[in-house]
């Protein structure tokens, strides 16, 4: 008899924070619809992750409900994919906290996201930003997730989830399944318009990035004035030319055409050329996009029903995994 392969599970959550920018959509959100093919995919809407730094009510609620419609509209469907808010499965702030109880002082001081936040934010060190990482573990490990789509600023929190698994089955058996981190393809780093040595930020000003909502109009100016050189040289170079190897990259992501056939294409033309070229492409990748969120983002009654199924969804699957954590660690059971 054939055995079927049990398909792996990924988790991913993003920040209801700032605009999703370009690099948001070429790094992660635009693979999100190819994983639900062949992965059992969770996608979290983590609010209580962005609540470490003061959020203004109003704006955080309108900004969940925006990072929703625009999975939607990147193509994730609700009835293969898992969508919901993070702070509607109760279980993530219970396990999190238990996870505290069972990671060291020193390995969450030594996270570089916090030493990086504390600076920008030094009025408001609070606790909830030095533990944050137990809480994305939480995240994970709910779901007895087995990959976890991760840039390189967040392999150390990967790492801890790791290492705080792996010291909870020590002392109590298999109860999480060990995370890998799923790293996505090289060339998926888009850097900021202003400084091309790093990486675009959705918490930078708005002109060093291209969100993908943005009108037309606005994506054609951005990449007009973006940092280039004074060689007039479309060549992919990103030691001595990072500008326009930034540039080359966008370009690269949004058409699939190689490096060597980008120069070809430019050969002998000024950057002014190249831009709009760029600029086309960009507004042609996002247009879809911005079209279908327009229409989701109008649907309320939709948007309800993903999110109440989402998470009623995602508590079941939270409530098995507690169940044994409440279990290994001796709390009471809620009935005799």
């Amino acid at each position: 008899m054939q055995t079927i392969e049990k398909k792996k599970t990924v988790f991913s959550g993003i920040q209801p924070t700032g605009n999703l920018h370009l690099g948001n959509y070429i790094g992660a959100l635009r693979n999100f619809g190819p994983l639900q093919e062949e992965y059992n995919c969770l996608y979290s809407i983590v609010d209580l992750h962005a609540i470490t730094v003061r959020q203004n009510p109003t704006e955080l609620r309108q900004n969940c409900l925006k990072l929703m419609s625009l999975y939607l509209a990147c193509g994730l469907d609700p009835q293969k994919s898992l969508i919901y808010f993070q702070s509607h499965v109760a279980a993530h702030s219970e396990l999190a906290w238990i996870l505290n109880c069972y990671t060291y002082m020193g390995e969450l001081s030594r996270m570089t996201q916090f030493k990086d936040k504390s600076q920008k934010h030094a009025e408001n060190i609070n606790v909830g930003l030095f533990a944050y990482p137990d809480l994305m573990a939480a995240d994970i490990l709910l779901y007895q997730t087995d990959l976890v789509p991760v840039g390189n600023d967040q392999k150390q929190h990967i790492e801890l989830t790791r290492d705080v698994a792996e010291r909870f089955n020590s002392v109590y058996g298999d109860v999480f399944t060990v995370p890998q981190p799923l790293i996505g393809k090289v060339g998926a780093r888009v850097m900021s318009l202003s400084d091309p040595n790093r990486k675009m930020s959705k918490s930078d000003p708005e002109d060093t990035f291209i969100a993908i909502l943005d009108d037309p109009a606005i994506i054609r100016k951005k990449v007009r004035r973006a940092v280039t050189d004074s060689e007039a040289l479309v060549k992919f170079d990103v030691e001595n030319k990072p500008g326009v190897s930034n540039l080359m990259s966008i370009y690269s992501a949004v058409t699939g055409k190689a490096f060597d056939a980008i120069e070809a294409e430019f050969e002998g033309q000024g950057y002014g050329t190249f831009k709009d070229a760029v600029a086309d492409a960009v507004i042609a990748e996002l247009e879809p996009i911005q079209n279908r969120y327009k229409q989701i983002s109008a649907d309320k009654a939709y948007l309800n029903e993903v999110m109440t199924s989402g998470a009623e969804r995602a508590a079941k699957i939270a409530a098995r995994t507690m169940s044994k954590v409440r279990r290994k660690v001796g709390l009471a059971p809620t009935q005799l």
